[in-house]
């Protein structure tokens, strides 16, 4: 196996112990902190290559959701790693119980290409707190973020302990032959099941960050400028590229008639008349993606967006109206700047038709009632 290895080489650094002192996790945390700030131009450029994302959603998202998630853990990593005392029963009285967080091992971690800095680093700021040694798989879709890894993150963080892998397909698929001791996966639920086999055969233990059709319910009684807004900004950010960006609006007929001319306004007001010339306005990933999206238009009637350039893998800011749930577009995740309408009779409805499908990664719901 080509990555039989590194795999044993980083597990021999863990087996020395090595990663164990609080010392040795802070330095390497700090180190993490420097990659942002002395990269920080960098991760901007590499993600508006990849798919044009705007400054201000690549800062916000891949550098200060980031650095939160650093400083939350550096503050709280000695009471995080302290022993946790338990009460005793009959089987314990004379013992001392306590549990003790103990490292898993060697982790491998596998990042998606939406949030390409993002995803990889929130999950090893907590693998490297935990005192393991990381294997990093960043995605490699998004071409220019991979090389900005690959080339940099071994100049910030101890190579005994951390890797980063470029691979594709084939390449990830040999990479999972090798024993881990944890893996983490951020992305679509087809790849989540290939992960999840390859770790059976391990008894690896996993956490699958899968997405999904995440239905947003907005009621009758309601601030509808406030709803426009917030479900315009949650699905048009990244360009709809977002595992928890609201996938369809389920409502009453009313509702949407008063929905859309408040969306066509929040649109125009985040993104101007034309939002293909909006600095604020990103694109799709590949021209994979693009076509896939593309094709879930003809879902409804596009009541608002629906043009589209292929040479940019530009879909504008689109809502669909009388979307049926037989539709392509309620067929799969979007991952798109697409938002379909679905007609609900009343709340009720709306929660049978919810529950009927896939757990989602997240429900949304708009209501002034605080019943609903």
């Amino acid at each position: 196996n080509p990555y039989a290895g590194l795999v044993n080489h980083l597990r021999a650094a863990w087996l020395s112990g090595k990663t164990r002192p609080m010392e040795y996790r802070v330095a390497q945390l700090e180190a993490v902190g420097r990659f942002l700030d002395e990269k920080k131009q960098d991760i901007l450029e590499a993600t508006a290559l990849d798919m044009g994302k705007p400054s201000f959603e690549a800062y916000f998202t891949e550098i200060l959701l980031c650095k939160n998630e650093l400083n939350n853990t550096l503050n709280n990593l000695s009471h995080w790693m302290k022993d946790e005392h338990v009460d005793k029963n009959l089987v314990t009285q004379l013992d001392s119980a306590f549990i003790r967080k103990d490292p898993y091992g060697v982790v491998l971690i596998i990042a998606p290409w939406n949030y390409p800095i993002h995803l990889f680093l929130v999950p090893l700021i907590g693998a490297i707190a935990a005192g393991n040694c990381v294997v990093v798989k960043p995605s490699e879709t998004a071409k220019n973020t991979e090389r900005l890894v690959a080339e940099m993150l071994s100049c910030y963080l101890d190579n005994d302990c951390f890797a980063v892998v470029t691979a594709g397909v084939q390449e990830t698929t040999r990479l999972l032959e090798n024993k881990f001791d944890y893996i983490f996966f951020t992305g679509s639920p087809s790849v989540g099941r290939i992960i999840m086999t390859a770790a059976a055969k391990h008894l690896t233990p996993v956490t699958l960050e899968l997405g999904g059709k995440n239905p947003c319910y907005v009621s009758d009684t309601c601030d509808v400028q406030n709803v426009a807004r917030r479900v315009a900004w949650g699905r048009f950010f990244n360009a709809g590229q977002t595992c928890i960006a609201p996938d369809y609006v389920l409502c009453s007929v009313e509702m949407q008639e008063k929905l859309m001319p408040a969306l066509r306004e929040a649109i125009t007001e985040f993104f101007g008349s034309n939002p293909q010339e909006s600095p604020d306005f990103g694109r799709i990933v590949g021209d994979k993606q693009f076509r896939r999206i593309r094709a879930l238009l003809c879902s409804g009637r596009v009541a608002i967006g629906g043009q589209t350039d292929e040479k940019e893998r530009y879909i504008a800011p689109t809502v669909l109206a009388d979307v049926l749930p037989s539709d392509p577009a309620m067929q799969e995740e979007i991952f798109g700047p697409i938002l379909p309408i679905v007609v609900v009779a009343n709340m009720d409805e709306a929660i049978d038709f919810i529950n009927a499908r896939p757990q989602p990664l997240v429900v949304y719901a708009f209501s002034c009632d605080s019943k609903v």
